[in-house]
């Protein structure tokens, strides 16, 4: 709106005034959530910058937006999105105005300087904050903003008014929804492209030494885009960092390793396990982690785009929690579930994820068995399923539902018991199965509700532990560890290692994990 007023020979406060006014429809309409309340008084600050035409005001007002937003939403203050925001804004209203008078002056159009050095400035001043919260780096993130901004405006101003005509004219609303269409698929194509970027996203240490590194690194931007000394001791520790970054990736074996049994993906605290079945690119899923837990990442690591079976053990939602974002990006044949229908919000999720995608849903008991070229697997519990089912029981009892499976792989045997506890282990105990496993994933990421001679029973070379980094449930359980390690058994932890690839050898077995 801004632009069009000036476009028309409109005066700068006159745009301003009436930007703000579409400003203030637009949070209406959205709705006053926190987001759109930090994203629209962000936006305020940089029109009030215009009002007033002094670049100075714009700190004070910064501020004062900063106090109004905390004062209304004390939650806002440790919020890294409400962080980001104002230090994204911090940089549009400092660095882009000199930097863009600095391109100009150099001849480059008013435009093209805008448009590289917005998400530039934006991406150097956000950095540290994501670096220090998500522990990487993207190396795309300008260049894909780049590419988007041409169809934000034009697409968002055409959905406002497909929204605004929608009720009084349906057929107007639909012809500017469809018009938004081509900038929306756009802005897709983008995205899923930056996201599929080899090596796109770079580790980074997390934390506040993380972020502090970062902050130092932005910092070195800035100084080396004014200064030329600083410039030249930014290039060389570019360099070295580049051929150091090289070395590494050329020296580390590749992923997955080959004849790789099972992988333990990465996914945070919860589960997300895949087992090798012989046929290429395929593999059964045991559990998907929580919602954005990066499962679906982890199949593309590995290259698996078929799932003969995806096993959800229990109805927690950091077993099945991604279940649809695997659903919609890979081909599954059938999801296995147990007896357990609790949580009943849960269990609507699951059904309802399956169901959109068209995916058939099984159950398991105790006693089936499937086969594949180099996988049998065989159920073996859970064994009894409580009379209090219909009603909606606590973790425990929802754990102790837990599937538990045994796979017999070219690496041995891997017992799978989800996250079985005390109740669950004595079943298994009491049936008299033998539970001796090469590896066994440890129940419930580890926590001390692990039975003393279940873990002698089953006597794993092997025990992988999935579990998140600094979880609050102080998983694994130090007793369950020092159990394991006395016993003469090698651990895994994904919190530790990341993915976690278990090999067949002829001594025995390889644990490989993901450089």
């Amino acid at each position: 709106m801004f632009l069009l007023l000036r476009g028309v020979r409109s005066g700068p406060r006159l745009s301003a005034s009436l930007a703000g006014l579409v400003l203030a429809g637009y949070v209406v309409t959205v709705g006053y959530t926190p987001s759109v309340l930090r994203a629209a008084l962000m936006a305020a600050v940089g029109l009030l910058a215009l009002f007033l035409g002094r670049q100075r005001a714009a700190m004070p007002a910064l501020a004062f937006a900063v106090c109004v937003l905390v004062l209304y939403d004390p939650e806002m203050a440790v919020r890294f999105g409400f962080a980001m925001s104002v230090a994204a804004t911090a940089a549009l209203v400092v660095l882009a105005p000199r930097w863009v008078g600095s391109l100009r002056s150099r001849g480059v159009p008013v435009g093209f300087a805008s448009a590289g050095v917005v998400p530039l400035v934006a991406f150097l001043a956000t950095a540290p904050l994501i670096a220090g919260m998500a522990g990487e780096v993207s190396l795309v993130a300008v260049g894909a903003n780049i590419l988007a901004t041409p169809v934000v405006a034009v697409t968002t101003v055409l959905g406002a008014l497909a929204t605004a005509t929608a009720g009084a004219a349906p057929w107007l609303g639909e012809l500017l929804a469809r018009s938004a269409w081509p900038g929306l698929s756009w802005l897709l194509l983008v995205a899923r492209g930056a996201a599929d970027v080899p090596a796109g996203v770079l580790g980074w240490p997390d934390g506040w030494l993380g972020g502090g590194l970062a902050a130092l690194l932005s910092l070195s931007c800035v100084l080396a885009c004014r200064y030329r000394t600083p410039r030249r001791v930014l290039a060389a520790c570019l360099v070295l960092a580049l051929v150091v970054w090289a070395a590494a990736r050329l020296s580390a074996p590749g992923w997955p390793p080959a004849s790789w049994a099972v992988i333990a993906c990465d996914v945070g605290q919860g589960d997300g396990l895949l087992l090798a079945t012989g046929e290429a690119g395929s593999a059964v899923v045991v559990d998907t982690g929580s919602a954005r837990s990066g499962m679906v990442a982890c199949l593309d690591r590995v290259g698996v785009d078929r799932v003969p079976l995806l096993v959800v053990t229990h109805l927690h939602e950091d077993h099945y929690g991604d279940l649809p974002a695997v659903l919609d990006g890979t081909q599954v044949d059938a999801v296995a579930v147990g007896p357990g229908r609790t949580p009943e919000r849960a269990w609507t999720a699951v059904v309802n994820a399956a169901r959109d995608e068209n995916v058939p849903l099984v159950e398991l008991a105790p006693g089936d068995a499937m086969s594949w070229p180099r996988l049998d697997l065989r159920v073996l519990g859970p064994r009894h399923v409580p009379a209090e089912q219909a009603a909606e029981p606590g973790g425990t009892a929802v754990n102790d539902l837990s599937l538990a499976v045994t796979a017999d792989t070219p690496a041995g045997r891997i017992l799978l018991p989800g996250d079985g506890e005390v109740a669950a282990q004595g079943d298994l105990l009491a049936a008299g199965h033998d539970l001796r496993a090469d590896v066994l994933k440890v129940p419930h990421h580890g926590s001390g509700n692990t039975r003393d001679d279940f873990l002698r029973a089953v006597a794993p070379d092997v025990a992988v532990i999935s579990v998140g980094e600094g979880n609050q449930h102080d998983h694994p359980d130090t007793a369950v560890v020092d159990q394991l390690t006395g016993a003469g058994t090698r651990i895994a932890r994904t919190d530790r290692a990341g993915d976690i690839a278990v090999v067949p050898a002829r001594d025995g077995i390889v644990i490989a994990r993901r450089y």
